[in-house]
């Protein structure tokens, strides 16, 4: 099949996909009628689907009418933020303070566009592929459930793909090695005493030790890590005080550590604990420290699949509809899954646009995307998991 060809022929419906998705956004864990739409439009496919009692999501499974061992996963995230839209696009959310500002309605369709590419295709598919149409991405933990519930364990190689407000609109962006950022946050609590304000000698001031916490914890950054390891040590929340002119005895300071190496990752939280309990006892106050490893980095580690993305994306488009991607610095919990099925790859699909208006960072109210571009997404899912399947059925 020429997979380019009939996803272009299929935009019409890819749209109309997402058009729906989009003014129906469901928050993490709560996707339960975008779950109930896509199986329903799996089923009149004819596509066999797996649903799950005590959480939402699902997975369609296509297997191949040629002989073949392997099984790829294709996956594409389903849930919502809570945003309140300002896009001004004709199809706005009607979920109060809900919106797909990430662009996972556009991952949903695009999937689902691909499935019905790979259907049309199955027999001459040599072996499987599962899509995982997974629920809370956003809540960071959403597609544990699948791998620890060994929904998974039949999965050879798995795919992701995210649309990114960075690159070319239409372009496929792929990358070898570091792609995305560990995620882990932390909580730090000082304890201190309370006094007047006008009396601060009597006290021990925990908004002046928790700012000093605060200013120290960048030297971790700047003195303890390797300079060319990318760190990052954002405190995003403070919580302090009850009125003007009383020295409090509490503050609670909320934060995210994001970098790429292991290494990196393993000796922040050590050098955090011990520089929050040493300047807390220094201003006379003390403080805890709570850390909690959310995410690991997205690393494309299997050479051979970055090379059949890149392959697919040129006999999809020629050398003009890929580009090198770029590393980020957030976070994407398709890691977990890349964890325990070492054979993975993430590509981004570029959705800048300054003509259509398209230059909103994810996460932003007036985050938008050209719906034109959605069936390539589609396309190169589908053309990934068929190439696969061919290059293992070879024994290449």
């Amino acid at each position: 099949m020429n997979f380019a060809k009939r996803a272009e022929e299929l935009s019409d419906q890819i749209i109309k996909d997402r058009r729906y998705l989009h003014q129906h956004p469901e928050l993490s864990y709560k996707e339960k009628n975008t779950t109930a739409y896509l199986v329903a439009s799996l089923k009149e496919l004819g596509i066999p689907v797996q649903t799950f009692e005590d959480y939402t999501g699902c997975i369609a499974t296509i297997k191949g009418g040629k002989p073949g061992k392997h099984t790829v996963l294709l996956r594409g995230d389903i849930d919502a933020l809570p945003i309140k839209e300002n896009s001004g696009v004709e199809f706005e959310s009607e979920n109060e303070g809900v919106m797909h500002a990430c662009g996972h309605d556009c991952h949903t369709s695009m999937l689902l566009g691909a499935a019905r590419l790979l259907w049309e295709e199955r027999e001459n598919l040599p072996g499987t592929v599962k899509l995982l149409f997974q629920a809370a991405e956003e809540a960071f933990y959403g597609s544990r459930y699948y791998v620890d519930k060994s929904y998974l364990d039949d999965v050879d190689a798995a795919m992701g793909m995210h649309v990114w407000p960075t690159g070319p609109s239409g372009k496929v962006l792929v990358k070898d090695g570091e792609l995305m950022a560990s995620c882990d946050n932390f909580i730090i609590t000082v304890h201190g005493v309370s006094s007047h304000g006008s009396e601060p000698q009597h006290g021990k001031d925990a908004i002046v030790a928790a700012s000093s916490i605060l200013m120290n914890l960048q030297h971790i950054v700047s003195r303890i890590n390797d300079p060319s390891n990318s760190l990052v040590v954002t405190v995003g929340k403070i919580q302090a005080g009850t009125q003007f002119n009383i020295i409090t005895d509490k503050a609670v300071m909320e934060g995210t550590v994001r970098c790429y190496s292991k290494e990196c990752r393993a000796m922040v939280e050590e050098n955090m604990r011990r520089i929050v309990e040493c300047t807390a006892a220094a201003e006379g106050c003390t403080a805890e420290l709570e850390y909690f490893y959310i995410e690991p980095s997205l690393v494309n580690a299997d050479p051979m699949l970055t090379d059949i993305a890149r392959k697919a994306a040129v006999k999809l488009y020629g050398e003009d509809g890929i580009e090198e991607a770029k590393k980020a610095t957030g976070s994407e919990d398709f890691s977990y899954i890349m964890d325990k099925i070492p054979s993975s790859v993430f590509l981004f699909l570029g959705c800048y646009d300054e003509e259509k208006g398209c230059v909103y960072p994810v996460h932003n109210e007036k985050f938008k995307i050209d719906e034109d571009i959605l069936h390539r997404g589609s396309a190169e899912y589908a053309q990934f998991a068929a190439d696969y399947l061919e290059k293992m059925a070879k024994g290449e």
